[in-house]
């Protein structure tokens, strides 16, 4: 019988890097992306068992917080999304579920996101001509989160 899932590819496939001396934008595949929401009353089992596992600590506020193999990102309250390389057949839905049993609700995004990665001095101009949100750095600093969209589009 053939193995029943496809094959992991890139969701825009046909991407050139764009570089130059004022803004560089890179597609980010080969991640590995699982949301998690805590049940109700689970809030801090989960943060417990993030920061036993990870030792990291889960921010309550719209943050990115990182170790050298993976990253948190809060994406609501009582909800997190996380990021790993996908090395050696990483999959942290799999990672994920036995060590959250009973704690939280973990799903795979792998597939149902891109990652683009947008740096340079020109980064905050270029993301201010399409996202509603204030990026100034007093506002907008190092490590921040914001959902928003970007020409209808969730970003």
């Amino acid at each position: 019988m053939a193995d029943p899932l496809l094959p992991a590819q890139s969701a825009i496939p046909s991407w050139a890097p764009r570089n130059s001396t004022a803004i560089s934008a890179t597609i980010r595949d080969g991640l590995t992306i699982a949301s998690l929401a805590a049940f109700d009353g689970q809030t801090a089992a989960l943060k417990a068992t993030i920061l036993k596992a990870y030792g990291l600590a889960l921010p309550a506020t719209p943050q990115r917080i990182a170790s050298k193999d993976i990253a948190f990102i809060w994406s609501g309250p009582d909800q997190w999304t996380a990021i790993a390389e996908r090395l050696d057949g990483r999959d942290l839905e799999f990672e994920l579920k036995p060590l959250l049993a009973g704690v939280a609700a973990v799903v795979d995004h792998s597939d149902g996101r891109a990652v683009v990665r947008v740096s340079g001095p020109r980064a905050r101009d270029v993301l201010a001509k399409g996202i509603p949100i204030d990026l100034h750095p007093r506002v907008f600093k190092l490590g921040s989160v914001a959902i928003t969209h970007a020409s209808h589009i969730g970003v």
